[in-house]
């Protein structure tokens, strides 16, 4: 290998440990030390406390002087907010505390993400004892609701890729089979929905329906998430209805017309326009 070829390959993996740095303190939803977080990526504390310097002067983690150790800094909160669609959080957010209020569960809302769904949303359910999802997670395309139902909607290509390449194992119940894998999709689409019963941790379900863009392309997914006590979608029809219905109107509040609409798109938009305004004048609860 030459000199050059060593560079490069040292690059990536200086941009893959920044990264991966990064990814670290945001999904720990506290502030860490050089120690955690090296003990975390098995790496030396030397390495790891470079890239943490230079993302501090960079401005994407900020410092505690008083305890030295990490949390996100403004420029990530700023990618944070750039990334995520504003119309998507601003035509969702009303309606996922309709549907929460409901249902009586967690609500997440998710975008697509290069491995899976992005968390963006989450609006926790009533309960004291909270079931959630973190913003920021990303969940596998094969082995959660939210995932699957995206999938199911994505490009041939994407689907390709995903069925192609290996399906980790996360539970017992995880799909793991290419074979199985297209059936659940195909289910998926013909239904308009999806579950994932303790595919990805045992004792948790979700069911999942899409959100599609102006353009027609799936742009999201919303997800009701919670115990698998509660949540089964062959025989709770009801919560099901309600979120297909929930996901139909933040479809059609970002402009989104199927050739099946009924003529009532735009009264139901306008409507849609009213909640939102109703909402942003008072704080949710």
């Amino acid at each position: 290998m030459s000199d050059l070829d060593d560079r490069r390959d040292y690059g990536v993996r200086s941009v893959q440990l920044a990264l991966d740095i990064l990814e670290i303190i945001a999904m720990s939803g506290e502030e860490l030390g050089v120690t955690q977080i090296a003990d975390q990526l098995r790496l030396t504390k030397g390495s790891v406390y470079r890239h943490l310097q230079t993302l501090v002067e960079r401005g994407y983690l900020t410092q505690n002087l008083q305890t030295t150790r990490y949390h996100i800094g403004p420029r990530s909160r700023m990618l944070a907010r750039l990334s995520v669609q504003p119309d998507l959080i601003h035509a969702a957010e009303p309606l996922l505390w309709d549907l929460r209020n409901t249902v009586g569960q967690t609500v997440v809302l998710s975008e697509m993400g290069a491995r899976g769904a992005v968390v963006v949303k989450t609006v926790p359910g009533p309960s004291p004892i909270e079931i959630g999802v973190r913003p920021g997670s990303e969940l596998a395309f094969h082995a959660s609701a939210q995932g699957k139902i995206l999938l199911a909607n994505a490009p041939e290509s994407l689907q390709k890729l995903v069925l192609a390449g290996p399906l980790r194992r996360f539970t017992d119940h995880t799909i793991t089979k290419r074979s199985a894998l297209e059936a659940e999709l195909q289910l998926a689409r013909k239904r308009g929905d999806v579950s994932a019963p303790e595919e990805s941790i045992l004792g948790l379900n979700a069911i999942a329906a899409p959100i599609f863009g102006e353009d027609g392309s799936c742009v999201a997914a919303i997800a009701i998430v919670g115990s698998i006590q509660f949540i089964q979608l062959e025989t709770n029809q009801r919560t099901s209805q309600k979120l297909t219905e929930a996901a139909r109107q933040v479809s059609n509040a970002l402009g989104h017309r199927p050739a099946k609409d009924s003529v009532d798109a735009p009264a139901q938009a306008a409507t849609i326009k009213q909640k939102i305004k109703r909402r942003a004048r008072r704080p949710y609860q």
